[in-house]
């Protein structure tokens, strides 16, 4: 069953929000530059250990955008020939759309929290400018929705009877 042209468009919306939308700030941060910060504030939250932190988020972001890919693409269905011990194989359904319904759920409830928490207080400054949420919310909606869009999608081509007898190695 083909690709809806739809889920393909929401599978990269996702993935292009979670690495051109999401990493460079957040590098940025993990470099320890405090940009759009309270320098000082900053500077001791970075010294407690918030230059890691931002490292792995910057990881899992990375990792979000290939999940959000491989919804839509043959790897996705099928195990690449490169992937040691696996190749050739079966993606597991259940594993690749729960796991992408589990992050665009987080995802969603995380943008409505950090929504909720600025909108109580917009002037207090914690570390982060409020504004941040201007750039934030818009950018985690894009990464959330597109990821259940290509998960619904995913789980619906992917189902029992739908074509598991044509896949290929990629």
């Amino acid at each position: 069953m083909p690709v809806p042209r739809w889920a393909v468009r929401a599978a990269y919306a996702s993935a292009l929000s979670a690495t051109i939308g999401f990493v460079p700030l957040h590098a940025v941060w993990a470099a320890g530059v405090p940009l759009w910060a309270d320098a000082g504030k900053f500077r001791h939250w970075y010294a407690e250990g918030g230059g890691p932190y931002l490292f792995v988020l910057c990881a899992a972001a990375v990792l979000a955008g290939v999940l959000a890919l491989s919804l839509v693409r043959p790897w996705g269905r099928v195990f690449p020939r490169w992937v040691p011990l696996v190749s050739g194989r079966r993606v597991p359904r259940r594993t690749l759309s729960g796991t992408a319904f589990a992050v665009s759920v987080f995802l969603l409830g995380y943008t409505a929290w950090a929504a909720w928490q600025t909108a109580g207080d917009f002037s207090e400054v914690g570390i982060f400018s409020p504004w941040i949420v201007v750039y934030g919310i818009p950018q985690f909606l894009v990464w959330g929705i597109g990821l259940l869009l290509a998960a619904w999608s995913y789980h619906a081509r992917s189902g029992p009877g739908r074509g598991a007898g044509v896949l290929r190695s990629a």
